[in-house]
């Protein structure tokens, strides 16, 4: 998608993110020209042979056995991003204005990182539940911001964005149906909850904004599997290309590549 916008010549003068989207949009914000892209594409090329979760099976059981609340720790994550921004570069520094949320536990609420750290407010913001352990940061605990606020196009505009481009993963392009087997009901309630936000926003867009929902070429349903293989990432390049080729025909059909 960055990819295809950076063709069309669209360039961001504010980036807001969620989760992944805190991660790459950092990249950007950090490096406002072209080399943000090709960064990023060698970032999730180098994962997918590395494997980002790659804790032994052992540890894992260990995890599960002694009732800890995360699967794996973050530690990989950290010296991941540690590495692309140095251990102590603050949001204030990065080139282009940025943003990204965290669901802090203790006040139930959405919870946006506008200064300080950077490194661990993409923790905060990525701590997925089960998967990450929550991250504390000054006595307060946050998870994933994907559980307040998934597409964050209500805070761009609240920031003063008229034009927003949304970089999202394919679960808003398929249409929800009622579920069909036990476990379907609990990921289709937590798929309703997540596109509220989402959907909302784009009912109480105001007339003066333009929204681009860039598609994601990897549309998901809300019971795909491939949403549980976390620690599979041999399809990274193939994902990589189909959002870029759905996202420039995007672009050509509105008339802006």
């Amino acid at each position: 998608m960055l990819r295809a916008l950076e063709e069309a010549g669209i360039r961001p003068d504010l980036i807001v993110g969620t989760s992944v989207g805190a991660f790459n949009g950092s990249v950007v914000a950090a490096d406002a020209g072209s080399g943000a892209v090709q960064r990023l594409t060698d970032l999730w090329t180098e994962i997918a042979g590395a494997q980002l979760f790659a804790s032994g099976i052992g540890q894992r059981i260990k995890n599960l056995a002694f009732m800890r609340p995360a699967i794996h720790s973050s530690d990989q994550l950290r010296d991941m991003l540690q590495s692309l921004h140095g251990a102590d570069t603050r949001i204030e520094d990065l080139r282009i204005p940025f943003q990204c949320v965290a669901s802090s536990i203790e006040s139930a609420t959405e919870h946006w990182f506008t200064q300080g750290p950077l490194v661990d407010a993409l923790l905060a913001s990525s701590a997925i539940p089960v998967l990450l352990e929550p991250v504390e940061i000054e006595g307060e605990h946050f998870y994933d911001g994907g559980l307040v606020n998934s597409i964050p196009i209500d805070r761009a505009i609240d920031l003063g964005a008229t034009r927003v481009f949304a970089l999202q993963v394919g679960r808003v392009e398929v249409p929800l149906r009622p579920p069909r087997r036990l476990h379907e009901a609990a990921l289709l309630s937590f798929e309703i909850a997540r596109r509220h936000r989402f959907r909302t926003g784009i009912r109480r867009l105001p007339g003066d904004v333009e929204l681009h929902v860039l598609p994601s070429g990897n549309p998901l349903e809300f019971d795909d599997r491939r949403q549980l293989k976390w620690r599979d990432t041999s399809t990274t390049s193939a994902l990589i290309d189909a959002a870029y080729r759905a996202s420039r025909d995007y672009l050509e059909k509105e008339g802006l590549l």
